[in-house]
């Protein structure tokens, strides 16, 4: 079911949040199924491709992770999806009634894991972490998580879209607040794994 939804997602966006939106799912299944699972692709092909090719930043020289360090920055960036994904949750949650929206917490994790769908998937590109490709691709995968939030809000709140393209903008603006902690605590994390 949920493969469905998400390729009908992908594939055809405003029909995928119809049919996403009348879906009841429990907060622990949504983190236990879901979330953790979407969250654990980049996470284990991070690991992957530091400890088997190693990360390079022009794509010729490679500097390969010892197991410890490499699973210490998977685990940190696996744990920071998680919590960023739940706080974005949140802030919708906490924010939607503003726009005039009346959804419980559960829907607004369902929205966000399938929002961040995109960025889930583009992580699979750590396997080959050269910088400049990962970058590219997580950006390709950004610009469309950026579109499915701006076609699904209005969709799956059941608001205008005016509301709703304001509501969206006020999404950006936390997810900004929020990736500039996680890019905080990912450089003391990354700084302190290689000085080790």
């Amino acid at each position: 079911m949920y493969l469905q939804h998400a390729r009908g997602l992908l594939a055809h966006p405003r029909l995928g949040w119809l049919t996403i939106k009348n879906e009841h799912t429990s907060l622990a299944q949504l983190c236990c199924k879901r979330l953790s699972v979407l969250a654990a692709i980049p996470a284990i092909s991070l690991f992957l491709g530091l400890t088997l090719m190693g990360w390079s930043l022009s794509g010729k020289e490679f500097h390969i992770f010892s197991v410890d360090k490499a699973f210490l920055l998977s685990f940190g960036f696996y744990c920071s999806m998680i919590i960023g994904a739940l706080s974005m949750a949140y802030f919708i949650f906490w924010l939607e009634k503003t726009y005039g929206a009346k959804v419980d917490f559960e829907h607004c994790v369902n929205f966000i894991t399938y929002t961040a769908l995109p960025m889930y998937l583009a992580g699979l590109v750590a396997l080959v972490p050269i910088v400049w490709l990962v970058v590219l691709v997580i950006l390709t995968a950004v610009i469309y998580s950026l579109y499915l939030l701006y076609v699904g809000i209005p969709v799956f709140m059941n608001i205008p879209e005016g509301r709703g393209f304001m509501f969206s903008t006020s999404i950006i603006m936390a997810g900004l607040c929020t990736l500039v902690s996680w890019i905080a605590l990912s450089a003391v994390l990354f700084s302190g794994t290689i000085m080790s």
